[in-house]
């Protein structure tokens, strides 16, 4: 095999160009295998196998930086860096990261997991290369799905004014986790009819270059002229009147022409778009089937490409769809909107059910928030589906545009709290920190199933802004006994005690219920609260229960800074001094990849580890 001559970065320049074909194939079966046990990202990592080859070829690691826009699809760039023995540890606690790494390899060049900035971390790169008089090239590979995100273009409005090498790759699918949309994605669809021009301009250049003495110098002008070759047959070029040479489009599944193109590019004095056309899913006919399905995949039968284990029980995803349907056929002045993913956070159904108020805006979070903000104040009530990770990225947004003018938005925040195997980028652990700075905002958390649908109805009902946050994963089912109606700033006592009383912040509330459990069985009688609100806080409840309690023991999947333990504490000490208030939550860090219940373990979130906390707090 030739893939077993890969062992360290750069033996890809010992293998033969005749071979590639054949590596190509093998890194695609390694894929396919390697990933059906383990669970990834599949179908992004399959379509960029011959691009990453190519790129490989043209550059040398760790000297060149080679910057992953997301970075889920960075899987052949491990391999090719001698990574592949550690796969059967992908995305496992303690092994190989579904992400670059620079920890884990000189030749990631920056940790990523969000979409739209690699141009902007690649041109920071380019001007350090510049300022120390280095030499090495700077490629940053960003997806045609991650230009709908603005960040990319403030990067690519900075790179026009560079005057050295700077190749900017788009990876160009027609998709991010779901099918692209808008404006961008039309202009590089008609890009792609226009392949054409490549194998044109490549002959016009061979040509003019054959030119005594003066070839060369003309095919430089024709470089860095606006008025280009090019404007003769693709007018209004994007790209090129902004200020960036633009190259192709290109099969991105034939390397000798990639290869060709990318030498081409380093070669250009000044940032150079090169546009290559590749496949998600290439090489596999489920993912190519259903690219959306194979973006992020559990392990799978590889004859079917059927999940190995099935889905049995609703998850909150699917809890919120249901109920946020549900609001909608009650109130037509329900939207929603969604930044580039329909099926992740729960609006396919939406979608189709009620197509004029479905709105997918792409991968542009900023705008999303912003865009409800005018819905809002057009009549309308918009709930903007976003996953907590993504929804840092308009934090500005949110605290200027809705909150500052106390307008009726609802967030639906997905995957809130520690989510597995994506790790650090993706865990949500911020969301109730940088949610309850803000003035006017209400913020739930729901204990269950069943609270969840309660609290979209009640957010539809709710004037100004509010966030329900919600866990990734099966939705909890228990204490389904307990169905105290939602009413604005109240938690919910499950049961009453004495002494100590424990209070569970959404999906903790039933890790809290076994802490609860636990004590009662070492002789301790807990109150057990679940805190629902927040934002704002029952503080009624906290006087209430602090004249026969002195330890409030706050449980939250959350930094600790600026969690809801830290408003308690700070209540707490104002008001009642003698109770004693300790806070369960993340501390100071960033929580890495592994299961949920591995990670709650180590960082002190699983009920024994509560437990023992709690009773050494009291001894």
């Amino acid at each position: 095999m030739i893939l077993e001559k890969i062992k360290k970065p750069n033996d890809i320049h010992k293998i033969a160009l005749a071979d590639f074909p054949q590596l190509a194939e093998e890194i695609r079966r390694f894929l396919i295998e390697s990933v059906s046990h383990t669970g990834g990202h599949l179908a992004s990592n399959l379509g960029v196998v011959e691009l990453t080859l190519a790129l490989h070829n043209v550059l040398d690691f760790p000297e060149d930086k080679l910057i992953w826009d997301v970075g889920h699809q960075a899987y052949t760039h491990k391999i090719l860096t001698g990574r592949k023995d550690d796969f059967k540890t992908l995305r496992k606690e303690g092994g190989l990261s579904g992400f670059p790494k620079r920890k884990e390899s000189s030749c990631d060049s920056f940790d990523t997991g969000h979409s739209s900035n690699s141009v902007s971390a690649g041109l920071g790169y380019v001007r350090a290369r510049d300022l120390l008089k280095q030499k090495h090239h700077v490629v940053s590979v960003i997806g045609d799905g991650a230009l709908t995100g603005g960040m990319a273009y403030e990067a690519l409005n900075n790179a026009a004014e560079l005057d050295t090498n700077f190749i900017i790759i788009i990876n160009d699918n027609n998709m991010s986790i779901s099918q692209n949309v808008g404006g961008i994605s039309t202009y590089l669809s008609a890009l792609r009819t226009a392949e054409v021009y490549t194998g044109m301009k490549l002959n016009v250049t061979k040509t003019l270059k054959k030119i005594p003495r003066v070839g060369t110098a003309i095919v430089d002008t024709v470089r860095k002229t606006k008025s280009s070759i090019k404007q003769l047959f693709i007018p209004g070029m994007l790209f090129e009147n902004m200020g960036l040479t633009y190259l192709g489009p290109v099969d991105g599944h034939n390397m000798r022409q990639m290869m060709k193109l990318f030498n081409e590019a380093k070669r250009v004095e000044g940032p150079v778009v090169v546009h290559v056309l590749t496949q998600k899913g290439r090489g596999y006919t489920p993912a190519c089937n259903h690219p959306d399905r194979f973006h992020g995949t559990g392990p799978f039968d590889i004859k079917t490409g059927k999940a190995l284990e099935e889905k049995k029980e609703s998850s909150y995803t699917d809890v919120f769809s249901r109920a946020v349907c549900r609001c909608a056929e009650k109130n037509k002045k329900v939207v929603a909107i969604t930044a580039a993913m329909p099926e992740g956070t729960g609006l396919k159904h939406f979608s189709k059910a009620f197509p004029d108020r479905f709105f997918d805006v792409g991968i542009a979070e900023e705008h999303a928030v912003t865009f409800g903000a005018g819905l809002a104040l057009g009549g309308m009530i918009p709930v903007v589906a976003v996953y907590s990770s993504f929804l840092q990225r308009a934090v500005d947004q949110i605290l200027h545009d809705v909150c500052m003018q106390n307008l009726h938005v609802i967030f639906a925040v997905d995957r809130a709290g520690l989510v597995g195997a994506d790790g650090e980028t993706h865990h949500g652990c911020f969301d109730l920190s940088y949610l309850t700075m803000m003035p006017n905002m209400t913020v739930m958390a729901p204990k269950n199933a069943w609270e969840l649908e309660e609290m979209m109805k009640f957010a539809v009902n709710l004037k100004g802004p509010c966030a329900v946050r919600y866990p990734k994963g099966a939705a909890y089912q228990g204490l389904a006994q307990y169905q105290a109606p939602v009413e604005k700033g109240k938690s919910e006592v499950l049961y009453r005690g004495r002494r100590i009383a424990v209070l569970g912040v959404g999906s903790m509330t039933a890790v809290c219920e076994q802490v609860c459990e636990g004590l009662k069985g070492n002789g301790y009688d807990p109150t057990f609260v679940n805190v629902r609100f927040v934002k704002p806080l029952d503080t009624e409840l906290l006087d209430e229960l602090a004249a026969d309690h002195d330890l409030f023991v706050t449980v939250e999947e959350n930094v600790k800074n600026g969690g809801y333990g830290e408003h308690v504490a700070a209540y707490m000490e104002a008001c009642h001094r003698n109770c004693r208030v300790l806070p369960v939550a993340i501390w100071d860090r960033f929580v890495e990849h592994g299961s949920v219940d591995s990670l709650r373990a180590k960082i002190g979130l699983s009920a024994p580890e509560i437990q023992r906390a709690i009773e050494e707090y009291e001894d």
